[in-house]
């Protein structure tokens, strides 16, 4: 196990979460059925292997299992730039074709779901593919919408360590969820190095997504199906839905050295307070003398999911900690997000959960907010302490990625030998493979 104070940022060579994943062991499309891909069952040790379509098997009743119903916007747009070029015989027209992926909405613009519901202009932060042949002016699109034929443009208006402020405007009163959806692509992961399908509009896409903005699938939700929450509602089995828009640097391996030294990215979550007054209630139940923690455990569907509920408990210490320095008249005014390290750095503070999330909800009370939406950055890795998750299910990951992090957070060392098996037994990796339960002691 790997252990330090946690009042310290976590000291680690991401080179110890390194491993070779061969080509052939990666998902390049997704299984016949969602449901018939691998699980692999883990508790301190490999328990059980599997298929997702068994997963209730593994669950005990009255469990809860949280999921992430982000929507993956088609955030590719294709534009053609006609340059002219210039040779020793002549003068000829190449047709250049700019990519634009959409990465997140401006501050202006933000959160997403005000960025997907503008209308005429919107603001985005992008990549942009085959930058140097845009060198000025706009670029312009042309397609058909409800019968009607629109024009897009996209302006150039900044650019800031490799990517690109992009100003898109259009003509009529449609709404930009609507104008991607028509012109866009889905964005498969870089290292899917084939063209999407329409195959890849269904399935890189969970059956329950709901709110617009993410620019890539949580992945470990790709795998459930109709029959398979009908297993789960058998069993009595409660299902809850959470929102966290996954950026594009889920996919960023971390490059420096040191754990400490990578800036973790920022993403978007919208919980309900009623889901908030839930994890309140189960954790009142913990305290009653007859209660079995272990036959009610809560699970996460995926990292975005785990991240989302752990950082709930850490928003409430923070404004515990921040109540101590602040008039209570301003604690309305605060901006509330959870940062890289504020979860190690918050660590000392002895604070239950259910004293954490009371100190949460009765600020949303303050500020007379049935939602909360802010941004966390919160990056687990070995040492962390779990607060509020009991179980995980996760596909396979990249190796020295913030996302196997995770996993050893959970594993320790164990890791090693789970994912060296999950190779040797030709599990499928990655976003379109094959997946764990993961329970957390």
């Amino acid at each position: 196990m790997y252990l330090w104070t946690m009042m310290d940022r976590p000291n680690l060579p991401i080179q110890a979460f390194d491993y070779a994943l061969p080509d052939h062991c990666i998902a390049y499309t997704p299984a016949n059925d969602r449901a018939d891909s691998k699980l692999l069952v883990w508790k301190e040790n490999i328990i059980a292997e599997s298929t997702y379509a068994q997963i209730a098997e593994f669950i005990p009743e009255k469990s809860t299992l949280l999921f992430n119903n982000s929507k993956v916007i088609a955030a590719r747009i294709l534009f053609e730039k006609n340059n002219k070029i210039e040779t020793d015989s002549n003068n000829t027209n190449e047709n250049s074709v700019i990519e634009i992926f959409c990465l997140e909405p401006s501050a202006t613009y933000s959160p997403v779901s005000i960025a997907m519901q503008s209308t005429q202009k919107v603001e985005w932060t992008c990549l942009v593919g085959g930058a140097k042949k845009w060198k000025d002016g706009l670029l312009e699109k042309t397609f058909t919408l409800r019968q009607k034929e629109i024009k897009i443009f996209a302006k150039k208006m900044e650019a800031f360590d490799g990517k690109f402020l992009i100003e898109f405007s259009w003509d009529g009163s449609f709404h930009f969820s609507e104008i991607i959806e028509q012109i866009g692509n889905i964005p498969l992961p870089p290292y899917i190095q084939r063209a999407t399908t329409p195959e890849d509009k269904d399935r890189y896409q969970t059956t329950y997504a709901a709110e617009e903005g993410s620019v890539a699938a949580p992945t470990a939700g790709l795998h459930f199906n109709e029959n398979i929450f009908k297993s789960l509602a058998v069993k009595n089995i409660a299902t809850q839905f959470l929102t966290l828009h996954v950026g594009a640097g889920t996919f960023l391996p971390v490059k420096t050295e040191n754990i400490s030294e990578h800036p973790m990215h920022a993403e978007f979550f919208e919980v309900p307070k009623l889901l908030i007054e839930f994890f309140l209630q189960k954790e009142f139940e913990k305290e009653k003398p007859e209660h079995n923690q272990k036959s009610a455990p809560i699970i996460s569907v995926g990292t975005t999911t785990l991240r989302t509920i752990e950082s709930l408990y850490w928003l409430g210490v923070k404004i515990i900690h921040i109540k101590k320095t602040i008039a209570s008249e301003q604690l309305a005014t605060i901006d509330l997000k959870l940062l890289q390290w504020d979860a190690y750095e918050l660590e000392k503070l002895t604070i239950s959960n259910a004293t954490a999330l009371s100190a949460l909800l009765d600020w949303m009370e303050l500020k007379k907010i049935n939602k909360l939406i802010t941004s966390t950055q919160l990056m687990i890795v070995p040492g962390y302490s779990f607060k509020l998750c009991n179980g995980l299910i996760t596909n396979f990951h990249q190796p020295k990625s913030t996302l196997l992090l995770i996993i050893a957070a959970i594993t320790g060392d164990k890791w090693k030998n789970i994912y060296k098996h999950a190779i040797d037994h030709q599990y499928r990796f990655l976003s379109y493979g094959d997946g764990c339960l993961f329970w957390i002691a």
